[in-house]
């Protein structure tokens, strides 16, 4: 479905990306991982068209997108819910809403979208006309993707949706994201919380400065003893059923 091709994107004169060559086929959830500063979010950005590529090309469904605006590719069926939520905090939860939608012109199936987008977060439904910026970060989240899913999107792009929220939260919010995965949405997930993110992925892209140094599946990635001691916080004499049972 996504396919990146020696991807390089530049901040000025300085180069964010090298070579970035990555894949995300129908239906999976596919992960980044990897720490501050290592591209992650700059992938996502350039995927959506918010900043462009110098080197490279992006193709969506067999289409290039990498000159296109995020306009043009959220129509191709892309939608991108950014790092720290984004919400308009000003709008009702329902005005959000309406803007998630505001390519849809047929009435009902916008009420299909609005209802489907909130069957996933029922709270949204009890803070329709509640400012959002008044919403806690928990439910800001949620408000966050249920505007990016009233478009149906086939590829959902996921930036950092753990971030700031308690632990409680981020389970809901993890097996939200597992739900929607197991429903047939396509999702490409930035994310720093390293065990919750490979368990619920497909497959998973280490990042270091602006480079994919690795790739693999949830147990080629547990065998890369990188992994282990520079996101998981294990040495390598740490037993293997340690690892994922003590892990936060």
């Amino acid at each position: 479905m996504l396919k990146l091709i020696g991807v390089e994107t530049f901040y000025g004169k300085i180069k964010a990306l090298h070579g970035v060559s990555m894949a995300v086929n129908k239906g999976q959830l596919v992960c980044l991982l990897g720490a501050n500063g290592a591209g992650k979010t700059t992938i996502l950005k350039t995927i959506f068209g918010i900043v462009e590529p110098e080197y490279g090309t992006i193709h969506f469904n067999d289409k290039r997108i990498d000159r296109k605006d995020p306009e043009e590719i959220i129509k191709l069926g892309i939608s991108h819910v950014p790092e720290n939520r984004r919400i308009f905090p000003e709008l009702t939860v329902y005005e959000n809403l309406m803007m998630g939608g505001f390519l849809i012109k047929d009435k009902d199936l916008f009420e299909k979208r609005f209802k489907k987008a909130t069957d996933y977060f029922p709270v949204l439904l009890k803070r329709g006309n509640q400012q959002a910026g008044t919403l806690s970060g928990g439910e800001q989240q949620m408000l966050a993707i249920a505007r990016a899913l009233m478009l149906e999107p086939k590829l959902l792009l996921l930036d950092e949706p753990s971030l700031g929220l308690s632990p409680k939260l981020v389970q809901e919010i993890f097996s939200i994201i597992k739900d929607l995965h197991q429903s047939g949405v396509t999702i490409l997930l930035v994310e720093q919380n390293v065990n919750h993110a490979l368990k619920i992925a497909d497959y998973g892209y280490v990042l270091t400065s602006g480079k994919i140094f690795l790739s693999g599946t949830y147990d080629e990635l547990y065998e890369e003893e990188k992994v282990r001691e520079m996101y998981l916080g294990e040495g390598k004499y740490t037993r293997r059923a340690n690892l994922w049972s003590g892990i936060r």
